[in-house]
């Protein structure tokens, strides 16, 4: 197959906050454009770019991915992009592919946070705009105060007054359907209304710009991500921004140095992939302007650049936001390690996450002194899909209390400052405010309409780690947190969040009913009757701020006598606190471990016994004996 003449290829990102619909105009994208025969079952999906487990369950895109259609003779490279801040590294290397952009907003809910960030990015990179006002079929929808919105938005951003006009379009994402001017007919019968998602590609083929560069230059191509093949190895793929390929080329991947272009390798081409729908076919050559998967460089440099032999000239390096988060992940030391996991050495979990390493240039990945490795990242959510990622493919380790990241110019300690917006249900408000307070975030703005009230803030990272989740719990899941890195500032010394203590399991075994039962007393339980626990295993959260050692596995003592009625224990239990890995990363103390395996997540002590837990408080303990202190 022939890739496309490089005047006939637009690059689009398709961009917005979550939820916002942009997964879903891209569906109807591909459907339209005749992508999939009428009997595929594409045709029948919804989300289909986002092809994750987890993408699919939380709704959200993770993974940047490029897809194409075609339309009127010409190539479309879409480009689905994260809307989540905390895959903000996502978003930065693949904008670098695109000369233009789908910005979706929602007709109710207008610009949030995440549109602001991407946005950011779109403008420094002199990026086309076009505006999509979706949703507007929602019972509370109010197109004119959005686009108003999104006016403000680009006056606040735009880096020259070209930038202030673009061309906006209306959506019924879910319907397909796209209007030039917003129809007058009643919205909230999206069936009645007639139309299609072609307006809105004529005006990317009209308005956004065809690729730059000479076809006639000599090669260079940024790496953007990387794909794997079964028969040719590993791809580096991203955007030709001069001159061609061909299969059998030889090329150089380089890099910027202080010293000048710094040669990495140089290799042979063996084989060249272009998209086209949501798969790759194979191409003997490909020219300006393509978005093209190159093998035989066996590399995993993303950001470095893939240029011709002739004219070694690297591209700058992506930019990309620094981590704000960090976590330590560690060998299983529990004593049911390898009941569940498949993968239980440190070995194996460095390998797999040095793996992650390569293709998720978001995160920072090294070996510590104590035999763990520390991952960084953007925040809670994008540390926790990776944990769960690896849970769900087999892996068994235990990790840390998650840590702010700080800084150092000169003798000033700095901290990560975060804008925090939360939008929950008018009756939360006061519920959002006191949780808010209490760890030192400051009001910036609240706006109430149609009984939902948006909220902003601005707090400190460290007193924003398991907040999502205890305003999740207490509002039912009603409300939406969204925040991103705005700065950092002087570290300030605040008081700490404290939390009640827990119920400790002395012994190990199973628990049963009969113990539970006056264990409840004490708190609210993590565990059901027959679960299996050991020393040293949080069972529950105490009723009172210090830790309490309980034994669960004592069961009712049995004689040859007959019971009196009146003697006999009910056995009523409370329903559990249940563990799931948002609220267990908010949790956990700085002395306590997370133990995930493919079947269970567990809250522990460090140390197990309880003398290795007096003695570990001992502020006098030389690092030797804490050293050998049994875990």
């Amino acid at each position: 197959m022939n890739s496309q003449d490089g005047k006939k290829i637009r690059n689009i990102a398709v961009i917005a906050h979550v939820d916002h619909g942009k997964t879903t105009l891209v569906d109807a994208f591909f459907k339209q454009s005749n992508m999939f025969r009428s009997n595929q079952k594409e045709m029948t999906q919804s989300q289909i770019l986002d092809s994750g487990e987890l993408e699919r369950e939380k709704g959200i895109t993770i993974q940047a991915k490029n897809a194409s259609i075609h339309y009127k003779d010409h190539k479309i490279n879409i480009i689905d992009t994260p809307g989540h801040a905390d895959f903000g590294g996502e978003v930065e290397r693949t904008l670098n592919m695109a000369d233009g952009c789908l910005l979706i907003v929602d007709a109710q809910e207008g610009p949030m946070p995440q549109t602001k960030f991407v946005l950011s990015k779109a403008f420094e990179l002199k990026l086309k705009i076009i505006v999509v006002i979706n949703k507007i079929d929602k019972k509370y929808a109010n197109p004119a105060r959005t686009i108003d919105k999104v006016n403000d938005l680009f006056l606040s951003l735009a880096q020259n007054s070209d930038q202030l006009e673009f061309p906006v379009f209306y959506a019924i994402g879910r319907a397909g359907k796209v209007f030039e001017k917003l129809p007058k007919d009643k919205l909230t019968s999206p069936e009645t209304l007639t139309g299609d998602v072609y307006p809105l590609l004529d005006k990317i083929i009209d308005y956004i710009p065809c690729p730059s560069g000479n076809p006639d230059d000599p090669f260079q191509m940024q790496v953007c991500s990387l794909h794997f093949d079964e028969h040719y190895g590993k791809f580096v793929i991203g955007r030709i921004r001069h001159g061609s390929i061909r299969v059998g080329d030889k090329v150089v991947l380089t890099e910027t140095s202080a010293e000048g272009p710094k040669v990495l390798k140089t290799a042979a081409v063996k084989n060249i992939k272009i998209r086209e729908g949501i798969g790759f076919v194979e191409v003997e050559d490909a020219s300006v302007g393509e978005i093209v998967a190159v093998a035989g460089i066996n590399s995993n440099d993303i950001g470095a650049t893939l240029c011709s032999p002739t004219k070694i000239d690297p591209l700058p390096q992506i930019k990309i936001t620094s981590p704000s988060v960090k976590i330590t992940f560690e060998a299983n030391t529990s004593p049911l390690v390898g009941k569940d996991g498949k993968f239980v050495t440190i070995k194996q979990i460095e390998n797999r996450l040095m793996r992650e390493k390569e293709m998720n240039i978001g995160f920072i990945i090294n070996k510590n002194n104590s035999g763990g490795i520390d991952i960084s990242g953007r925040g809670e959510l994008q540390l926790s899909i990776l944990i769960e990622t690896l849970r769900r493919e087999g892996f068994e380790f235990q990790i840390e209390k998650p840590e702010v990241i700080f800084k150092e110019e000169g003798e000033t300690i700095l901290e990560p400052l975060e804008e925090l917006y939360i939008t929950c249900p008018e009756e939360y408000i006061g519920t959002v405010t006191t949780a808010v307070s209490e760890r030192n975030g400051t009001l910036v703005n609240m706006e109430v309409e149609n009984k939902q009230a948006t909220i902003t803030y601005s707090i400190r990272t460290k007193d924003l780690l398991g907040l999502r989740s205890s305003l999740l719990m207490v509002s039912k899941g009603t409300i939406v947190l969204n925040n991103f890195f705005k700065e950092y500032v002087p570290y300030k010394k605040q008081k700490e969040i404290t939390r009640n203590g827990v119920l400790i399991a002395i012994s190990a075994g199973t628990a049963c009913g009969y113990s539970l039962n006056t264990t409840q007393a004490r708190g609210n339980l993590f565990i059901e009757p027959g679960t299996e626990v050991y020393e040293g295993m949080i069972v529950g959260i105490n009723k009172y701020e210090t830790d309490l050692e309980v034994d669960v596995t004592k069961e009712r003592r049995r004689s040859a006598h007959r019971i009196k009625h009146d003697e006999i224990t009910q056995t009523t239990l409370k329903q559990v606190v249940r563990i799931d890995l948002d609220f267990a990363l908010s949790f956990i103390g700085k002395d306590e471990i997370l133990e995930v395996t493919p079947k269970h997540l567990r809250l522990r002590k460090r140390y197990l016994g309880s003398k290795q837990r007096i003695w570990a408080k001992r502020s006098n303990l030389s690092d030797y004996a804490r050293k050998n202190l049994k875990e």
